[in-house]
């Protein structure tokens, strides 16, 4: 399989099942928003933190393409002639929500409680933490946006809804594990 295949070079791209549409397409931005995420996550699993955290944001990877699969599915293409799915792949389930539900409670229970916002930063892997949820915060408007034109799958939406929360508890227990100052924000009196 060749990387190039030379078929996007006047600035449109296939989804699955073969629609062209331009490269600055919503549904382009959305699933290369997700990518983006996806590398991130990389980033962050390539610090030094606990296995158990490594192995979550394996996870999450996983899931995550199967989003960018999800959406860089023409909609009126996902259904094959034959009535079996396009995508022969698992969904993102209530299980994969309710496990980063499951991660950040565990990482709440010993977290001290939040009083304030918090500003980014005190170690860079707590850095790329909060970048990542940003660029996830990014992929859910993108996605959202996106369903608001074309339906994408309730579970997908909610999932990354989720997941930049589960990077925001991240990046505080990572500030603990690593005794990174958390620098509260308290707006400076005029």
């Amino acid at each position: 399989m060749k990387i190039y295949t030379k078929t996007g070079d006047k600035g449109t791209t296939a989804l699955f099942g073969g629609t062209r549409v331009p490269k600055h397409h919503i549904r382009i931005e959305s699933y290369g928003t997700v990518d983006e995420l996806n590398s991130y996550l990389g980033l962050i699993r390539d610090q030094d933190i606990h296995q158990n955290y490594k192995d979550t944001l394996i996870h999450i990877q996983d899931r995550l393409f199967t989003i960018g699969a999800i959406l860089a599915t023409d909609p009126e293409k996902a259904i094959l002639k034959n009535g079996k799915e396009r995508l022969n792949i698992p969904k993102i389930s209530d299980e994969n929500i309710q496990l980063l539900e499951k991660e950040m409670d565990s990482m709440d229970d010993v977290l001290p409680p939040m009083t304030h916002f918090v500003l980014p930063g005190g170690h860079q892997t707590v850095s790329f933490c909060h970048i990542a949820r940003c660029v996830c915060r990014r992929a859910e408007r993108l996605a959202t946006a996106l369903n608001e034109l074309e339906p994408v799958e309730s579970n997908a939406l909610m999932y990354l809804n989720r997941l930049s929360d589960y990077l925001f508890v991240l990046a505080r227990k990572l500030s603990s594990d690593l005794q990174a100052n958390e620098i509260k924000w308290i707006p400076e009196k005029q």
